[in-house]
């Protein structure tokens, strides 16, 4: 390991600039769960599970509008592709908070689909201005400055919403948001390493080999498939033919190894946001409900040390592997007895979340040509949400049929057996492939 590069790496003034920017831009949304939660159950005295349905469209919204913005980033250009969000966050969360609670869901279902894509850009800049390892401490630095916000972000949304009111709380989420995209808007950080101040990322020979042997089996089907079809008697008509090949090449990007780690990143979003849930049910459990900062402190606080320690390392981690060793971790967490021994059992998995996250990226920055990137990061941003959204009604359906164990049992082997499938997968394509 050598830690200097983050030194290194920090000195890069259009680095520093952006990953500074991003916590900027990030912390309002990371206390809006909060604030959204305690809006609807006392601003309108609904219960928790309206307040439930609330942020479940808001992330249906988000799973959906991150491709798209994504993929406007790289059409558009970065200036032009962000102007309908920042409207959107300073007009949708002025007036959501006045609204009643059936025109709350449409605002957060629309807030969501134009939520400012802050993780795909910071991600998609990341990657044209560093290359080679640096990249992975960039993403490293980055996860870890996520970790660093959703340890104060949560905490102040429950301050404003009890000490000021849930309606400011949310107003100012909108306008904080919008103004952190004028920001962005003003710096305009670079997508494409033809931009200015980029760095042009020379892969190694061994990894050219791997990506040109990816792309060969992958396009080598379709391409076979669309000469048959020219040839063969009763062939579909062209423009069947053309439509396909323009549906083809939309997604020519998302070949098996890109998809495999999508599925990663909705495996880690799965475990994180179990475990969040099983957290606040054992400590609710043991009427210990007021420890739960110890807990969440050393959970996020492990994962900050264990990103910095990945992105000083010399070689890349696989992150099917890290998922893997991450929800076997977090099983044992459900059989803690105390806040101690919880918040212990908490730092070994917690270690290895700001790795994974990292790794992912990464691999993503390999594999998706820069033209795509923005898109594919769209898409890994909503695979990562729509893990978070079926692991917390999943943990909570477990908790409720065997107790507050059953939460950290439930995400860690779902996301375990999945991760298995994925390796068992890789190695039988290894073996045609040979």
């Amino acid at each position: 390991m050598n830690f200097s590069v983050y030194r290194d790496l920090l000195r890069i003034v259009p680095v520093r600039r952006l990953l500074i920017v991003g916590m900027i831009a990030r912390f309002p949304h990371s206390a809006a769960g909060v604030l959204l939660t305690l809006h609807v159950v006392q601003t309108l005295d609904r219960g928790y599970a309206e307040a439930g349905a609330v942020a479940a469209i808001m992330t249906i919204g988000v799973a959906v509008g991150a491709p798209w913005r994504g993929r406007r980033v790289d059409t558009a250009g970065l200036r032009i592709a962000l102007i309908p969000s920042v409207i959107a966050e300073a007009v949708i969360w002025s007036v959501a908070p006045h609204l009643p609670y059936e025109w709350l869901l449409v605002a957060a279902l629309v807030g969501g689909l134009f939520t400012l894509p802050v993780f795909s850009v910071v991600r998609q800049s990341l990657g044209v201005l560093v290359s080679g390892d640096s990249r992975r401490t960039a993403f490293t630095l980055d996860a870890v400055a996520t970790e660093m916000i959703f340890m104060g972000g949560p905490a102040l949304g429950a301050v404003l919403a009890t000490q000021v009111s849930t309606v400011t709380g949310l107003t100012a989420v909108g306008l904080s948001t919008a103004v952190a995209g004028l920001f962005l808007i003003w710096f305009n950080p670079p997508t494409r390493s033809t931009q200015p101040g980029t760095v042009s990322a020379v892969p190694s020979a061994a990894q050219d080999d791997e990506a040109a042997v990816e792309a060969m089996v992958a396009a080598a089907p379709a391409h076979v498939s669309e000469a048959s079809a020219e040839l063969l008697p009763g062939a579909r008509p062209a423009r069947r033919t053309a439509v396909r090949a323009r549906v083809a090449s939309s997604f020519a990007w998302l070949t098996i190894p890109v998809a495999v780690v999508m599925v990663v990143a909705a495996g880690a979003g799965l475990v994180l946001a179990g475990s969040d849930v099983g957290i606040i049910a054992v400590l609710e459990d043991g009427n210990r409900a007021s420890e739960l900062g110890w807990v969440f402190l050393a959970w996020c606080g492990a994962s900050v040390v264990g990103g910095l320690i990945y992105g000083a390392m010399h070689r890349p981690l696989s992150p099917m592997i890290l998922l893997l060793a991450m929800s076997i971790l977090t099983i044992p967490m459900g059989f803690a007895q105390n806040t101690l021994v919880l918040a212990l059992l908490s730092i070994a998995p917690g270690m290895l979340c700001a790795p994974v996250l990292s790794a992912a990226s990464e691999r993503i920055a390999h594999l998706v040509p820069e033209e795509r990137r923005g898109e594919a990061m769209g898409w890994y941003g909503s695979a990562l949400t729509s893990g978070v959204a079926l692991g917390a009604p999943l943990a909570g359906l477990l908790i409720d049929s065997v107790g507050p164990w059953g939460g950290f049992v439930a995400v860690g082997s779902a996301a375990a057996v999945l991760t298995l499938l994925c390796l068992a997968a890789q190695q039988v394509r290894r073996r045609r492939a040979a």
